[in-house]
């Protein structure tokens, strides 16, 4: 197949699209979530994210709309984990342990009440983005604007609660709301994350191309277009590749983001040997 062929079909068109949309929005939530050591919520969201399905899946939900039906109670885990980290006898880690076990067991439990794991539930744990639907793909312009638009209005904001939460609060930073913001966008990026790259490396997508972009030791408002334009590459070539090759394109989108944060870091690890 010549490889110019592959963008002539529209489900790949699709998957580009609706794909390249949620890379964006999870490398920008990402590099918050990195920088303030909340990197496990996507793991952790992620097995929530398996909960909500077999729950949608056990209800008797077309899998058409399992996307739009299990973002509510995802997000209503994104709470429950942001109340829990509020608690001074309970930290992050241990609050998105909590939720995330929780999460898997009852995933398993219902599973097993619906007959098992079925071939639906299987492509959410390990994702298929070739086969994006018209929904799920309006709700990635719909989430892709929101973040946008909420980056953009709270920068500052954002900026400050990253890098010191308590200065900021003495700033007059409303802490709270920005950490609500926060938690429930990161909660619709896990589950939209599902379809590109599976329930099971959701992680991966928030955490890589921000790892991968604070190697470039750039500003902050570089560092946060280079997580997009390390997130969106990995998509696209990703599916490419797996539309070519026959291959998983969860996997190779995972795959491609690995790749770019090892030859970032040797570049980087070239460059400062060179000067020393």
């Amino acid at each position: 197949m010549d490889l110019l062929d592959v963008f002539t079909y529209g489900f790949v068109q699709r998957a580009m699209l609706a794909g390249s949309l949620i890379a964006a929005v999870s490398a920008l939530l990402g590099l918050f979530l990195v920088l303030r050591r909340f990197s496990l919520i996507g793991d952790g969201l992620a097995h929530t994210t398996f909960g909500s399905v077999a729950v949608v899946l056990l209800v008797g939900i077309s899998p058409f709309y399992v996307t739009l039906a299990a973002l509510p109670l995802v997000m209503i885990s994104s709470l429950a984990i942001y109340r829990l980290t509020q608690s001074r006898k309970i930290h992050a880690d241990a609050a998105i342990g909590i939720v995330s076990s929780l999460g898997i067991a009852a995933g398993i439990i219902l599973s097993s009440l619906s007959g098992g794991f079925n071939v639906d539930l299987f492509s959410y744990l390990f994702g298929n983005i070739l086969t994006v639907n018209q929904t799920e793909l309006l709700l990635s312009v719909i989430v892709f604007a929101l973040v946008a638009a909420a980056v953009v209005y709270c920068y500052e904001d954002l900026f400050a609660v990253t890098f010191d939460q308590e200065l900021a609060r003495t700033m007059g930073v409303q802490t709270g709301r920005i950490n609500f913001v926060l938690f429930l966008l990161t909660a619709v990026s896990a589950v939209l994350a599902m379809k590109v790259a599976g329930i099971m490396l959701v992680s991966a997508l928030l955490i890589l191309p921000a790892l991968t972009a604070l190697q470039l030791s750039v500003s902050f408002r570089k560092t946060m277009m280079s997580a997009v334009g390390f997130a969106v590459g990995a998509v696209l070539l990703g599916i490419v590749f797996a539309f070519v090759l026959n291959l998983p394109a969860g996997a190779m989108i995972v795959l491609f983001n690995i790749v770019f944060l090892l030859l970032v870091a040797g570049v980087r690890k070239f460059c400062a040997g060179r000067k020393a």
